[in-house]
């Protein structure tokens, strides 16, 4: 339960219809299966102690009696014992019959929650034996099983230690109703919620099944674990798969495909995530409901050994088919905001510095594409490559073939006697490359870009990053300032996808040359090249050695602004992404990160307009806002005792 996590189950017990003591015996063997691998909260299907199938057999006391006598050996063997166990079976209340799930832990019986929505079409009748739940009914006090427990839909489980953790429970159809009782759970506070289900199979339905349990998962925000009936149950009409799934906020976690030889599948839900998340929606309201029953249990504080795998690259779909058609909709994102922008300002022309660095080439590849939606020829956009100290021949000479084979209006315009001209003014030597050497060509070659600007009629179209906002990567009123900035909320790794996703579709259009330097441009280090390059010819500055990997970055960057992780959180998620990397070296980064994270804030508080394509933006004017003295000891407190 280490950092919000917690590890829950979906069990599909092998049963017998109408055989109450086998299927106990199987749902006590998979509960203590479970439970060894460290499960707190463990799902079993629907009816899943007398099974499914009964039909009139559900009429014969025998039937009912087994199954409480049944819920009572399962009750016994949770002694003990640390996970929430949730088992069906059918309760009879006040004469009449109920299709119940029962939530059991610690040799206790917690409550009981009848089912809503009883499936009474095609091949279903079970409102010819059950009863639906009245859900504007209070909870009643029953006993059952050797116990006095609440009895009806509105009622929560919920864990003493973790606050985070609440539960709600529903059946089957449940999830398929117009009103399912899970939405109102969710309003009252549940984030986990556990569905027993016997749901039989047809063509498309797992699959809908699937696309339903994701959808509700994420309308809801919580985690959603979902165990469904499989063998055993009858086939007189119907067969069962035991499809089975957990969903945490619509990402798909653990499944359970139809007719897989698996009894159990485990994940581990966050369940504060699931929180902060709620918190950042804030049109999601969460409020203790006085119709509702708080049910209170302690399964005890013990750290979950992780198993679901993390990304190293969040903000990049893994699927590569998902990419491709990510990229293309982000370029579309991009050009047509630029476009609107063009077309408003009237703008003869859009102006970028041409560098032959990855951001200058998606920048471009970004105004070509707005060009062309606007039926404007190529020949409008002026590329400029400003050529100084630490200009390499690789990246000049990419640069100048990108331009070209875009059929743009390039200009070279070497800036290095100027710079030295400026450096002799200000008194300082043109070989002491410190960060006024450095700086002062940025500044530069905005001062160029803008005058150009003004001179054809157009915009400086900026070419920074979202990683380079975040860590502050850039020149003040330099590189940092433009009138546009295309990039602005797309972080270096994805940039570096972007343009080999174009080159990949110029190479399949025929396009040899260009989608060539494309990918050698995304083969070149990064660098601002801004120091001389060695007497070899090679680029003496490689942003990664100075300030570490983006690839950590935008970890770090995903994790803190989309989750609101602590940065023991993230430190520990980052040594489980990248477990190829000495932990030393990714706590450091980490150090980098936070530290440069909040000092550069106050460039982002005057960064220029740039469009928003992902659910992380530094804009001032959009997602992030912060002081920006604002300090950052609490977090680098909490990393120095790692």
């Amino acid at each position: 339960m280490k950092d919000g996590f917690i590890k829950v189950a979906a069990a599909t017990p092998e049963l017998a219809v109408a055989d109450c003591t086998f299927n106990t015996e199987q749902i006590i063997s998979l509960m203590k299966k479970a439970q060894k691998q460290g499960s707190s909260v463990i799902v079993f299907p629907e009816l899943c102690i007398t099974g499914y199938c009964c039909s009139d057999l559900f009429s014969q006391d025998r039937l009912l009696e087994a199954a409480e006598s049944s819920l009572i050996k399962i009750i016994k063997a949770t002694e003990d014992t640390l996970p929430i166990v949730f088992v069906g079976l059918p309760v009879q209340v006040c004469d009449k019959l109920y299709n119940c799930a029962a939530a059991v832990q610690n040799g206790k019986l917690l409550g009981l929650v009848p089912k809503s929505y009883l499936p009474n079409y095609s091949e279903f009748y079970e409102a010819r034996h059950f009863e639906p739940a009245d859900r504007n009914a209070e909870c009643i006090c029953i006993s059952f099983a050797g116990f006095t427990v609440f009895f009806g839909t509105n009622q929560l489980f919920c864990h003493k230690g973790m606050k985070d953790l609440i539960i709600g429970a529903e059946i089957c159809e449940d999830v398929w109703g117009q009103l399912p009782p899970s939405v109102s759970h969710c309003m009252a506070g549940a984030t986990v919620i556990v569905n027993l289900s016997a749901s039989p199979e047809s063509i498309g339905k797992p699959e809908y099944r699937r696309e339903l349990v994701g959808i509700h998962s994420a309308r809801n925000i919580c985690g959603y674990v979902y165990s469904n009936s499989g063998e055993g149950e009858s086939t007189t009409d119907l067969v069962y798969s035991g499809h089975s799934v957990i969903c945490e906020n619509g990402a798909f976690l653990a499944e359970r495909m139809p007719f897989e030889k698996k009894d159990v599948i485990y994940t581990e839900l966050d369940v504060k995530r699931l929180v902060h998340e709620r918190r950042r929606i804030t049109d999601f309201k969460v409020s203790f409901n006085s119709s509702y029953k708080y049910i209170y249990f302690d399964v005890g504080m013990c750290d979950t050994d992780l198993t679901r795998s993390f990304s190293k690259r969040p903000f990049v779909p893994e699927d590569e088919k998902s990419l491709a058609g990510r990229c293309r909709f982000i370029l579309d994102m991009q050009s047509s905001a630029l476009a609107k922008r063009l077309r408003h300002a009237g703008c003869r022309t859009a102006v970028i510095g041409i560098s032959g660095g990855l951001d200058s080439t998606l920048a471009l590849l970004v105004t070509a594409s707005a060009m062309d939606k606007l039926g404007k020829s190529h020949d409008d956009i002026v590329t400029v490559t400003m050529p100084c100290f630490g200009t390499g021949k690789r990246t000049r000479g990419n640069a100048e073939k990108l331009c070209e084979y875009l059929n743009t209006r390039f200009v070279c315009i070497d800036i290095a006697d100027a710079v030295k001209i400026h450096l002799r003014d200000i008194d300082h030597p043109d070989d002491v490359y410190d960060v006024t050497y450095e700086n002062a060509q940025a500044r530069e070659r905005t001062q160029v870009l803008m005058d150009m600007a003004n001179k054809t009629g157009g915009i400086v179209i900026g070419t920074g990053d979202l990683s380079e906002m975040a860590l502050g990567w850039s020149t003040y009123n330099g590189d940092h300032m433009s009138m546009y900035a295309v990039n602005a909320s797309i972080p270096k790794t994805l940039v570096r996808y972007m343009v080999e996703s174009y080159a990949q579709e110029q190479r399949e259009q025929g396009n040899t040359a260009l989608a060539d330097t494309l990918l050698d441009i995304c083969d070149t280090p990064v660098s601002p090249e801004l120091l001389p390059p060695t007497s070899e010819g090679v680029i003496a500055q490689k942003t990664e050695e100075t300030i570490g990997s983006y690839d950590l970055h935008d970890f770090f960057l995903y994790h803190l602004l989309r989750n609101h992780f602590a940065p023991r959180k993230i430190y520990a998620l980052a040594k489980i992404a990248f477990s190829d990397r000495d932990p030393s070296l990714i706590l450091s980064t980490l150090k980098t990160f936070y530290r440069r994270f909040f000092t550069q804030q106050f460039k982002r508080n005057c960064m220029p307009d740039g469009v928003k394509v992902g659910s992380v933006c530094l804009s001032p004017r959009g997602d992030w806002r912060m002081p920006s003295d604002a300090s950052f000891a609490l977090w680098m407190n909490e990393l120095e005792e790692l």
